[in-house]
Parts: structure tokens; sequence; C-alpha cells
């Protein structure tokens, strides 16, 4: 998979604030989905507590039956620090080199991490959509920013995320009984869409099937570097 560099990494935690304040003016929330998605990708990264090696995995499933299509991974090491709100400066460089891997295009992009649910709206998934020019959603299982009501525990029960009166996405039931997820848009789809499109992906588990795949396969590439 190929795709224009959109910005250097090598940045101060300052720096990289202000370039997402900038980024975040190029996210695009449309409605829906863009075209029919037929696959899509999950992606994650593992790594040591304090440890600088990062594994990026990246998953892609169809749609609607969720069989494999591809699979491909990257490790590097990380020198960026752990700064709260910064997460896609250290694992977005090697996710990256996992999707230059990728022979085919996946249609969307599910990413374990917030979308445009962020302090400066430019969150892991939305800063991967504009690298990667695709739909992006994501679907974190803490939250970062906003507030929010008590959810239902009944699979596809949702309410509002928002971040004083905007509506940065929704918490969403992914399945009965279980702790719900924080779903926000990252890039080209909106908040229906992308909810539409973890019920989609969903199955028995509280995460939708390729971020659940990919965060196993990041953990295994892990264990197996140590």
């Amino acid at each position: 998979m190929e795709f224009p560099r959109l910005h250097d990494w090598s940045m101060s935690p300052r720096e990289a604030i202000s370039l997402q304040r900038e980024l975040a003016e190029r996210v695009r929330i449309e409605d829906d989905l863009p075209r029919p998605v037929r696959t899509v990708a999950g992606v994650d990264c593992s790594y040591e507590k304090h440890g600088d090696l990062f594994h990026a995995a990246v998953v892609v499933l169809s749609l609607p039956g969720l069989e494999p299509v591809e699979e491909a991974s990257a490790r590097d090491k990380v020198t960026f620090p752990y700064v709260p709100g910064l997460l896609s400066f250290r694992e977005l460089p090697v996710v990256l080199e996992a999707f230059r891997s990728l022979q085919a295009v996946p249609d969307a992009v599910l990413v374990d991490g917030q979308g445009i649910a962020h302090p400066r709206r430019l969150g892991l998934a939305s800063h991967l959509g504009l690298w990667l020019d695709l739909p992006t959603v994501g679907c974190a299982k803490s939250r970062l920013c906003g507030e929010h009501d008590d959810p239902v525990s009944v699979r596809g029960e949702m309410t509002p995320l928002r971040v004083g009166d905007e509506q940065v996405g929704v918490v969403l039931t992914t399945r009965d009984g279980v702790k719900p997820l924080f779903i926000s848009p990252g890039h080209k789809t909106d908040i229906a869409g992308a909810v539409r499109l973890v019920l989609a992906c969903g199955t028995r588990y509280r995460m939708p099937e390729p971020t659940r795949l990919a965060h196993l396969a990041s953990n295994r590439l892990r264990r197996a570097s140590g």
C-alpha cells in the first residue's frame, strides 16, 4: 500500500501539539461512509511497559463475512516521549510501516484508539486517516475526554459523548452485559457511519473483530521478540 508523506516525525511535544491543531482542521466528518465497505482493517500496537520497541499489526477482514484477507506487521524503536494526548506520535510511525506492507488498500480502518474524541480533535484514528486518506473510526476502551450518561448494557444501545455542546462520539454497548466502547469518527465518516461499521464488525466479543485480531497479533509479535 502506498500513500504520500503527510509530515516529518522529528519534533518536540510542543511542536506536535501545534501540528495536531493544524491537522485537525483537515479532518473531514462526512455523512455515513463514502463507498460500500467490503474490506475493513483493524490496527493495534503493543509494547512492553516503559519499553521503546513497538510492534504494530494490521489485520484485514472481509465484510460482511469477517473472513481473513490479509495481515501485515512492523516493529521499530520509538523515541518520542509518552505525553497524554500525543499517543499518535509514538505509535503511528510503526503503524504506517505495517500499512505499507499491505498488498491491497482496505475500504475502511478501525483503530484501537480515539478519533475526534480528543482534546484537540486529532486522536490516533483521525491522524491515521489523514495519512492514509481512508475512512477511519476510533474504537477506544476508555474515555480520553468528554462527558456522557450511563449507557444501557444491551448490544447496540448508545449514549452521546459530548465535549461541551459538541458531540464527538458515542458510548456504545457492543455486546449484552459488557462494558461499552468509546466510538468516534476519525476521518471521512460520521458518528452514524462509525457506529454502523463497528456493529457490522461485531462478534461475541466486546471489541470489533478487526481490532480484536490486531490486538492479539501485536501481542504475539511482542512476546516473540522477547
